[in-house]
Parts: C-alpha cells; structure tokens; sequence
C-alpha cells in the first residue's frame, strides 16, 4: 500500500512540476512576444541618468542634491530632448521641446525637488514624499497648506522620478530610503526643537513610515511628530513578488522591451506613463520590507513609541492594498492617537447596477470589529437615496458610532474614488474634474469626457476614465489642518 502511495505522489510531483514548467515557457514566451511587437522603446526608455548613490546622499546636503539634479535635467535635454526622432515631435510628447507639455514650458515645472518657507520664523517643518512614477506635484497643495501654517515644506523628487521613464528601470528603493533621510535632515534644520512632520503618498507614504520605525532604533535621526499618508503603499499585490521573472528576457538586448510593463507615450508632464519591470520589483521589496520592520518593533512592543498617524485610503484602490494598511499596519497599533479615514464608494451613483457585488461589501471588509485601537472615519453617503456626503467615525477603545454631515455630495457620474485621486482638489489643473484656469499644465486630464470610437487614441481609456481628483479633498485638507504641529504628550 505504502509503496502505491509513493508512486502515486511521484507521479503527481511529476505532472505538477511539469505544468509548472509549462507555464513557465508560456510565461516567459508571451514575455518575448512583447518585447517583439509593439510600440519601440524611445531614448526616454533606454537614457538612464546616474542619480546620486545611497552614500553620496547619506552624505550630502540638500544643495548637492539639487546641484545633481540640475546636472541630470541638463542630461536628459541633452540625451533625449535633442536627439528626438522627428516622428516623436509631437504635441503630445513632454520631451518635445514644441509640446503643450513640455515642463520647461509650462507655468512651473514641478518635476524638480522645492521647498516653500513661511513668512517670519518658521513654526514646524514637513517633508513632502511623492508616489511610485510620480513627482512632486502630486503634494502640493498639501505643501501649500503646510506654508500657510508656518511650516517650511521641504518636497525632494525622489531618485529615478521626474526626469525619464528609464532612470526607474536600474534604481533600488534604498536610494528612496536614502534621499527620504537626506530631505528630513533638510527639513529639521530649518527648523531645530520645533514639529517635524512627515506627509507621504503612496510609495510614499511607505518610505515615510520605514523613516519613522527606523528612528525608532537611531538616535541620531530626527523623529517625526506625526505621519500623513494618503494611499499609503503598505501593502501591492503579489503579481509584483514575480515581476522580476517578467523581466528575464530582457538580458537578451534582442528583447530589450521585456524589461518593461508598459510602452506608453509620455503625454503626463509630471508623472511617467511608462513602467519598468523593476518599479514593481523595488515597490515590493519595500514593502516586505516595511512590513517586516513593523512586525519586528510590534513583537519588541515598540510600536506606541511612534507618532500618530492619520491615514486617508480609498475602500477601492487598484494599487495598493487597503486590507494591508489595515492588518500589517494599523491592526499591530497600539493606542498612540492614531486615525484612519476611509472614502466609501458611492452608493448612489448611476452606474450602481454594473458595480461588482464585492465593491458593495468592500468597506465591511475593511475594518475589523470594534472596539480599535485607533480612531476610524468613513466617508459614505451610506444608503441609495442620498448624494449628502457623512463622515461616521468611532474613536479608539470605542464601539458607538457618531455622524456629522460634511456639506459634500458625491457626484452622481463617480462611483468610487481611486488610488491616485487623493491629493488632488476637484480644480487642479492638471488632474482636476473643475480645473482652475490660472494655470497652464497643457492638459486638462481629469476634466475629460470621453466619447468615441476605441483605437483613436494615443492611450488606452482606462488611463482617461480612471478618478484622477478628490470631491472630497476639502474634507481631508481640513483634517490635516487640524493636527499641524500637535505635540502628543510624551
């Protein structure tokens, strides 16, 4: 009997590890038919300027850092803007020096690091870190919030970010941890003894909070008061473990392009539209990074040490996971004055028939049980007769729910917010559903309605009906207004 049980599992080990294989050629073999057909890579795919390494920004200052960074906005004029093929100089193309979005152009070009400094002495300091692909733009309203209450502002774009697409293809996201330190030494000089916050979005948010734990065991590190994150990436999906095998044809430079998730022109100014394999990669390592680093000062019973964090999370985001910054983050809190706030779906949109049956049920989902140990809000027009926008929130160690009306509505035409909607107000004017003319970004992506045929355009409308601001972005800034420079009682 023993010995028919043991072929039997040979056997299956046999079939398994071969269907194992096949999936593998099959794998790689769509990975090696992408990397023959499609869109060619452009000089922004393949110029990679040489940002400045973990060492050399553990000792610089913020001035060598902006030195190098003139030097790699001067390469890329050099390498790509001057040596564009002639069919790519187009209108929609941000390295044509003729395109509506070239962001030398454009009334500011936000893809470089800033800094905003209040008038008389400062009161605070705050660093600004920006998501995966993005740049500094994406914070600064936030930013301007931050200077209107005193605070220096202190926003670094982060190595590989604003300059080409290719300059995240070879980064490692110790060089984000890197200059993340070199912009809190910035930021705390400015401003010595007094309130040091953190804001983070995204990828972010995730280097904000790995500062915060990290100060937690280095003295010699200046410890935040408090985090701000919004869509905090704590947690991707686990496609991103095996990005990396994605990306194995490409050490063939006959399948150069295998290296790459997406092809896509560049029409964003301050945001890349084309992924590298190795974002995804880097993106996960970091956050099992994170996540281990928040394990281990949870057993050490060293997690209340750290500042209060008030988080804003969609329920529906499609790139990071909200369950992640609830069961590895804020379920291992202690009490420590921490919040999360959630924006529900709209529960009376008009599009509420094609809703998947999970969207309904994603925010029961969400939270675990009350009592917590931190403070939850959520953001809901909780029944489908209503478009009046309510914040129902139960504070920490509590189960009764209050409710307070917010005088917002939740456009009919939205049913949900998205990942990269948060920061931004409904009048931006790049990404905002009402921009606000008095600038020129170029573009007005977020106030597109898209109407016609499919393969028309340059980009696939995924790109264009995906949420790209916040109704509800009053709301948040109010909220982040109100803790600006609290000292939580030691």
């Amino acid at each position: 009997m023993l010995k028919i049980l043991g072929r039997s599992l040979r056997r299956l080990v046999r079939w398994v590890s071969l269907a194992v294989l096949l999936l593998a050629i099959g794998f790689l073999g769509a990975r090696i038919w992408f990397a023959s057909s499609g869109a060619p890579l452009e000089p922004w795919h393949t110029f990679q300027p040489e940002e400045l390494s973990v060492e050399e920004m553990d000792h610089a200052d913020w001035r060598g850092y902006l030195a190098r960074e003139e030097t790699l906005f001067n390469e890329v004029t050099a390498e790509v803007v001057q040596k564009l093929p002639e069919d790519e100089r187009v209108p929609s193309n941000r390295y044509f020096e003729g395109s509506v979005v070239y962001p030398p152009h454009l009334s500011h070009d936000w893809n470089r690091s800033y800094e905003l400094v209040p008038e008389g002495e400062p009161k605070g300091a705050v660093v600004l870190l920006h998501g995966l692909t993005d740049s500094p733009y994406s914070l600064r309203h936030v930013g301007r919030l931050y200077q209107d209450a005193g605070f220096v502002v202190v926003a670094i774009r982060l190595p590989g970010h604003g300059t080409v697409p290719a300059g995240l293809a070879e980064v490692e996201w110790e060089e984000w941890s890197a200059a993340t330190r070199l912009a809190v030494r910035e930021a705390h000089a400015r401003a010595p003894g007094k309130p040091l916050e953190i804001v983070g979005f995204s990828n972010g948010g995730a280097l904000a909070l790995q500062y915060a734990l990290d100060a937690l065991d280095d003295d010699a590190r200046a410890r935040p008061s408090r985090l701000v994150l919004i869509s905090p990436m704590v947690g991707i999906t686990r496609f991103a473990r095996f990005a990396g095998v994605a990306g194995l044809p490409s050490l063939l430079p006959a399948f150069a392009k295998a290296a790459w998730l997406g092809i896509i022109p560049e029409f964003n100014p301050f945001k890349y539209n084309s992924f590298p394999v190795n974002g995804a990669v880097q993106s996960y390592q970091l956050t099992q990074a994170l996540q281990g680093a928040i394990a281990a000062h949870a057993s050490a019973g060293r997690l209340g040490e750290l500042p209060p964090a008030l988080t804003f999370q969609s329920v529906m985001d499609f790139t990071v996971s909200t369950r992640a910054i609830v069961d590895a983050f804020y379920g291992q809190l202690p009490a420590n004055g921490s919040e999360l706030v959630l924006f529900d779906i709209n529960r009376n949109t008009k599009l509420g028939p094609l809703l998947r049956a999970t969207s309904y049920s994603a925010l029961l989902r969400t939270l675990p049980p009350a009592p917590r140990n931190f403070r939850s809000s959520v953001v809901t027009n909780d029944h489908e007769a209503s478009e009046q926008v309510v914040e129902r929130t139960i504070e920490a160690g509590q189960t009764e729910e209050t409710s307070r009306p917010l005088g917002l509505v939740y456009p009919r035409d939205v049913y949900s917010l998205s990942h990269v909607a948060l920061p931004f107000p409904p009048t931006d004017s790049l990404y905002g559903s009402d921009p606000d003319p008095a600038e020129n970004f170029g573009l007005e992506l977020g106030a597109m309605a898209v109407r016609g045929e499919r393969g028309a355009l340059i980009v696939n409308l995924d790109a264009l009906v995906r949420m790209s601001s916040n109704p509800f972005f009053s709301y948040m800034i109010e909220r982040i207004g109100e803790g600006i420079g609290e000292q939580r009682a030691p």
